[in-house]
């Protein structure tokens, strides 16, 4: 790989260039080189292993997929990247090559997840050599200024001057390669650690093992002295201290930047929820329009897009059906310029990546505007392909009065569309019989159209398939609650809203029954999300939002479903799991859900913080942090800090907030920062969402994420977290808390 291998990017089968791809000496960046020669300067594009989301091997994309007959498969890759970047495709030289880059990279890739915060310092070096201008493998004043705004940190001359001198111990004027990691370890120091460490230790020097338990006590942790000389042979750096069982301010450092102190509870990554409910006690992770990379009037459909959504624990993808040419079903947003990809691509594509991120069940929500034809083929390719993945009859010893479990449901694929009861006779003309969802079917009876008797638009093939997600039209929540729970109903965003308002505790009740799947509105051209929160508080399982989409609400359905090892299921706190419960989210107090707590939070700092993208390369950001809670309406809150001038590096806040939380099994906490700016709305720089209960108190930091969901590291923010049971009543928290959104 360092040594570089030609080789072939496929855009098309009429699109294909040679390039020369190329390892560079920092290990994590790929660079790629055009072989042709004009007058123009020669196109090099590089990417780092940290933007990619994973390699495949074969024809696995669409494009090579469509070449599958014209290329050799074991010759072929694709490197996928995180956000919006397409993918690349290639054509090695040789199946050997092929295998030589696909291993080398996920290899790469493996590295750098695991890599310590030591090893990911150690990558200072590596950036201040390419702010050497003049390769010569030392570094000017001018040339170090040049690495103080690639690293985003802005020093005054007097300050940056004198830590030059104090790193140029050969007084020549320029730093070398030892110098320069010096001067990259002083412009790492942490003072605001420095002060924990001194508070907790005996003679602020080292800790002692009874030290640093006694600190990871107060932190909430349930420490022992093994676990404090585990933490030693771990995170210490200093060898004497490691054989005498102490950690000094360095060794404190790594541990407090480790991923064991993440202000994300770790026993939340993996399933710890009980998974022997019934499939309606469950939030379950939606995606709508799954097929689409952008908007619903031009976008592309992708099956692409249904490995992203399925990749990120997604349990419930939508296939919007229409009849496609020769018979064949094509999947795209009808009647609009959008492309189309064949409905046997997608099935293909479901079938092979619906249970890699995630064991438990994934349901197939159909918007079927096909021909009964075109369903009977829809109904032929879903056997054929997902097999014995596929439900076709209820789980035998199963009761009729509940839905069956996601662990019942393990490993299989449900189909939720219409079901009918009797199919005698039926034409060829199209069917609409799913399409109502979309236009909203609130207080609706199930047909538009009148119907000869003894007439269906369904192929009985498709009908078949429809065992435990029916739907059926809502009309009242008396009507409802007499159906079976097999039954489940469709509401627009709005219509959701209004019930939530009007009758949020009969929509509880419902979701306590059955599920409902909540859609947005079609007026959302741009694939814009509403807010997934205002859902969930109602107990509302499929909240079905734009993946491709990124922003709050998508940081909010991603924070919600961080938990519970990432498998697309949070099961509902026991309030919502009682058919009979009293809870409201219009009016919580006094009743079963609220539980009040006082939530402290301390945001004391960040640690390389980006400029946005499209900033230009000489400025700096002022950044500022906001904390949100987003929960039941008395709960939703944020407040934010003060801006920081000109400091991206290492700015420092140390601003306390207090939050009454009062619905705490609800709540969301997100984590903002954005670079203040007068003149305009500010920027966005990184965020995380997680549960209120998945929060760790003590001090802890905060891994940023990018706007699309990905990691930011190693940005991220200092915190201490403080939980207490709160007597503040209603009236006091609504008169002393700041102004909400």
């Amino acid at each position: 790989m360092l040594q570089g291998s030609s080789m072939v990017k496929v855009r098309s089968a009429r699109w294909q260039k040679q390039r020369t791809l190329k390892l560079l000496d920092d290990g994590v960046t790929v660079w790629c080189q055009s072989q042709k020669t004009s007058s123009r300067a020669k196109e090099q594009q590089s990417f780092s292993v940290m933007e990619v989301e994973c390699v495949r091997e074969g024809c696995q994309s669409e494009t090579l997929r469509r070449m599958a007959d014209s290329v050799p498969e074991g010759q072929c890759l694709t490197v996928v990247f995180k956000g919006p970047r397409k993918s690349l495709d290639l054509l090695c030289s040789s199946q050997e090559e092929a295998q030589h880059w696909i291993r080398g990279i996920r290899t790469l890739q493996e590295r750098v997840d695991n890599m310590t915060h030591k090893e990911k310092l150690d990558q200072y070096p590596s950036t201040a050599h390419r702010a050497d201008q003049n390769r010569d493998d030392k570094m000017s004043y001018e040339e170090v200024q040049t690495l103080l705004r690639m690293i985003n940190v802005d020093l005054s001359d007097q300050y940056a001057r004198s830590l030059f001198q104090k790193c140029d111990r050969s007084a020549d004027g320029r730093l070398d390669h030892e110098e320069i990691e010096v001067f990259c370890k002083e412009l790492l120091r942490r003072p605001e650690l420095d002060a924990v460490f001194i508070r907790y230790s005996a003679n602020s020097c080292v800790l002692s093992t009874v030290d640093l338990r006694d600190f990871l006590r107060e932190q909430g942790e349930d420490a022992s002295l093994t676990h404090s000389q585990s933490l030693i042979l771990t995170y210490e750096l200093n060898e004497w201290a490691q054989r005498n069982q102490f950690m000094t301010p360095n060794g404190f450092t790594m541990y407090m930047l480790s991923k064991e102190n993440c202000v994300f509870n770790p026993e939340h990554l993996r399933v710890y929820q009980d998974m022997n409910q019934p499939l309606s006690h469950y939030f379950i992770s939606s995606s709508h329009n799954t097929y689409l990379t952008k908007d619903q009037l031009t976008g592309d459909s992708s099956t692409e897009s249904y490995i992203r959504a399925l990749s990120h624990g997604c349990r419930c993808v939508e296939l919007d059906c229409w009849d496609g040419d020769g018979g064949e079903p094509v999947i795209y947003h009808g009647h609009t310029l959008t492309s189309k990809v064949p409905f046997v691509e997608v099935i293909k594509t479901i079938n092979e990546y619906a249970f890699k991120a995630s064991p438990y069940p994934l349901i197939l929500s159909l918007e079927n505007h096909c021909s009964v034809e075109q369903q009977a083929v829809m109904a032929r390719h879903l056997k054929a392909i997902l097999g014995d993945k596929l439900l076709l009859k209820p789980l035998p010893g199963l009761k009729s009065t509940s839905l069956p479990s996601p662990e019942d449901l393990k490993g299989k694929i449900l189909v939720k569309g219409k079901k009918e009861k009797v199919v005698e006779e039926y034409p060829s003309s199209s069917s609409d019989l799913d399409s109502s969802e979309e236009e909203g079917s609130y207080g609706k009876s199930s047909g538009k159209k009148d119907k000869k008797p003894g007439v269906s638009k369904l192929s009985p093939e498709l009908s078949e398939l429809v065992v435990y997600t029916r739907s059926v039209p809502f009309k009242s929540f008396e009507h409802a609650a007499k159906n079976p729970p097999t039954d489940m109903c469709s509401f627009s965003e709005s219509e959701a809203l209004r019930l939530s308002k009007d009758s949020g505790m009969h929509f509880v009740r419902l979701n306590c029954h059955q599920i409902s799947r909540i859609y947005p509105s079609g007026q959302r051209f741009q694939s814009s999300n509403y807010n997934p929160q205002e859902m969930w508080n109602t107990g509302c399982q499929i909240v079905a939002l734009n993946f491709q989409t990124s922003g709050e609400p998508m940081d909010l359905n991603q924070g919600r479903f961080l938990q519970n090892g990432l498998c697309g299921f949070v099961l509902k706190p026991p309030f919502m799991r009682q058919p009979r419960t009293s809870f409201n989210p219009e009016n919580v107090g006094g009743g079963p859900a609220h539980r009040p707590l006082l939530l402290t939070v301390q945001v004391i700092s960040a640690q390389q913080l980006p400029k946005p993208e499209w900033d230009k390369p000489s400025s700096i950001v002022d950044p500022q942090v906001l904390v949100e809670i987003h929960g039941v309406p008395i709960d939703n809150i944020k407040k934010k800090t003060h801006h920081v001038d000109n400091n991206g590096f290492n700015p420092r806040w140390d601003c306390t907030f207090n939050f009454t939380v009062h619905v705490p099994d609800l709540a969301l906490v997100r984590f903002v920062v954005e670079d203040h700016d007068y003149t305009s709305s500010n920027d966005f720089l990184g965020q995380f969402t997680l549960p209120f209960t998945s929060l760790r108190t003590g001090y802890r930091h905060v891994r940023l994420l990018k706007l699309d969901g990905s990691s930011l590291s190693p940005a991220s923010l200092f915190i201490h977290v403080k939980i207490t049971p709160s007597e503040r009543s209603l009236s006091q928290a609504m008169h002393s808390e700041p102004p909400r959104f």
